[in-house]
């Protein structure tokens, strides 16, 4: 009877009758969502396209599970959303259509973007072991792939949130002062502020730059499209997120030959209990901020367009700064207490950037994102601590990994 009675408190939706009991519960309570300004959220269709990725994967989640959108999930991979893709009486069921289409060549995405009242480009290659070895595919996936995205939001009127990267930040000024000099601690130097740092790179013969030059000139282009024709965008500057699903594990889930980036990467030594390389002595310092509080973030910019359009956006942590050494550090300690396996007692080896990467590789010496315009205009925040981030992460790579990675190696040591 209590059941009952709640069921006819429930207010009528289109079709309702073809939808079940928990299905409505969940299209009430999305009803009465509202933006940051208090005016309601309309159910919209979002097309994204990578929605197969690390980020795509956890973005589709979330959209899925706490609003009523839509979303045309663009890929080539579909592996890392199966389980939203499966017929089931969940209450997203239907509203999550995959879409298989390589955005090179494919004459589909434009209906599709017609479709959709936004477009969110998260298509790249953003592996630093491909900038020196592919700069070629690096250079057209990111700039010359994104072209037909922008023009088609542009002469569409479609609203773009496009994925960047803070490597169009480049080098610190600080980089380039003597290492005794005191500036070299001032914030001046090394915090990045989407308005005012230099983009600074690395000359030319130095591939690794492919990447970081693509990905500049492409925001440039969006800028100017907004400037000249009246483009609604947003552009994202990720600052290392990292967490569940991100990359591959090498010859697990992904080519044995491959290089992932550096989480996946240490994550793939600890599984098979070797030392972690670390490339020059990993003295880079990065800060890294957890794929849940970064898509927090993500969702905020796409129901709050009238706060976000027109604005390039840090998302990271400067709270989780360490250098590439301390995260191997930390995540051998996190590693042990999560698998129950004692660390090594020479847990990482040096080895060099040409040796690990090829020749033509640089490195930028310290990333520190400001986040004085996302937190102004969308009033968000990081949450999670390095530690904590790692014991999540570190405890999702033995769950899925650890019993694979076992296999492979026994079949090796066998042949």
């Amino acid at each position: 009877n209590r059941v009952k009675s709640q069921a006819t408190l429930l207010p009528p939706y289109p079709s309702s009758k073809n939808i079940n009991y928990t299905e409505r519960i969940f299209l009430w309570k999305m009803a009465g969502r509202v933006d940051l300004d208090g005016n309601p959220i309309k159910p919209m269709t979002i097309c994204m396209i990578g929605a197969g990725g690390f980020i795509g994967s956890h973005l589709c989640e979330k959209l899925m599970s706490e609003t009523p959108h839509t979303v045309l999930a663009v890929d080539v991979y579909s592996d890392k959303i199966k389980h939203l893709l499966e017929p089931t009486s969940l209450p997203w069921n239907g509203r999550i259509q995959f879409h298989r289409i390589n955005i090179k060549n494919d004459s589909r995405l434009e209906g599709l973007i017609k479709m959709a009242d936004l477009t969110v480009n998260l298509a790249a290659i953003c592996t630093p072991a491909d900038y020196n070895t592919r700069p070629l595919d690096t250079i057209y996936s990111n700039f010359i792939d994104a072209l037909p995205v922008v023009k088609y939001c542009s002469e569409n009127g479609k609203r773009l949130i496009h994925f960047s990267t803070c490597e169009v930040y480049g080098k610190t000024i600080g980089a380039f002062l003597p290492e005794d000099s005191p500036l070299r601690q001032d914030p001046a130097y090394f915090v990045l502020s989407e308005e005012a740092s230099p983009c600074i790179f690395g000359p030319i013969e130095k591939q690794r730059w492919s990447y970081a030059c693509a990905k500049q000139l492409i925001e440039r282009l969006i800028y100017a499209e907004g400037a000249e024709n009246g483009l609604e965008f947003t552009i994202v500057r990720p600052f290392n997120w990292i967490g569940p699903r991100m990359d591959f594990i090498p010859g697990i889930d992904g080519p044995s030959e491959g290089v992932p980036r550096v989480l996946a990467c240490f994550s793939n030594n600890l599984l098979r209990h070797e030392p972690l390389k670390l490339v020059d002595g990993g003295h880079s310092q990065r800060t890294f901020i957890y794929i849940k509080d970064a898509i927090e973030a993500v969702f905020l910019m796409i129901e709050n367009p009238a706060r976000a359009n027109g604005h390039i956006f840090n998302v990271g942590n400067p709270n989780n700064e360490v250098t590439v050494k301390q995260l191997a550090e930390m995540m051998t300690q996190v590693y042990s207490k999560v698998s129950g396996e004692t660390p090594l007692e020479t847990p990482t080896v040096d080895v060099s950037s040409k040796e690990f990467y090829g020749e033509g590789y640089d490195d930028s010496d310290k990333r520190i994102p400001d986040m004085t315009i996302i937190n102004r205009q969308l009033g968000w925040n990081p949450k999670t601590s390095l530690w904590d981030l790692l014991e999540s992460t570190l405890t999702y790579q033995h769950r899925t990994y650890a019993e694979a990675v076992k296999q492979a190696m026994s079949k090796t040591t066998a042949n």
